[in-house]
């Protein structure tokens, strides 16, 4: 089966028909990813800020990034299923779409972004808290706030070159 028949075929479940053809299916999701969105990227961005030491100096990274994670990941597991449920109702007409293309390419990159830090982040913790952020945390945090604006900034065209 290619690419654009699994796309039909997702098009074609209960779920998205549903999402198409009821009143407020697509307006409920869309405000739900939306929703989503904003807990876990406006989360995040905090967490980043940390990173580039222009938000709450007086706290470590760690204690950051812990007490913010659940709120970023919650947000992201609505973000995701929401935007899953979104694609699977208008999946054709995304396939085609650059916008969608550069959102997907946007979110694999911030994700690899996530996993190398996380992967560095297994370093001892007191590179982590000191005075000033290491560089290279510093380099994650602008990286996922430039890839997160991409995201957004590319999901908000999705609207306006599809429907």
């Amino acid at each position: 089966m290619t690419i654009l028949g699994i796309c039909e075929w997702l098009e074609a479940t209960a779920i998205a028909v549903l999402i198409r053809e009821s009143l407020y299916g697509f307006s409920i999701v869309v405000a739900t990813h939306i929703l989503g969105i904003t807990l876990s990227v406006g989360t995040l961005l905090w967490a980043d800020l940390r990173m580039l030491d222009i938000s709450m100096r007086g706290y470590r990274l760690s204690e950051v990034y812990r007490g913010l994670a659940p709120w970023f990941v919650s947000g992201f597991g609505v973000m995701i299923l929401s935007g899953a449920i979104l694609f699977a109702a208008f999946a054709t007409s995304a396939y085609g779409n650059l916008y969608f293309r550069i959102k997907m390419v946007a979110i694999a990159l911030a994700g690899l972004n996530a996993l190398i830090y996380h992967v560095a982040g297994r370093l001892p913790t007191e590179l982590f808290d000191a005075a000033r952020t290491p560089t290279a945390a510093r380099i994650a945090g602008l990286t996922s706030i430039v890839l997160w604006g991409a995201v957004i900034v590319a999901g908000r065209m999705i609207s306006y070159t599809m429907f």
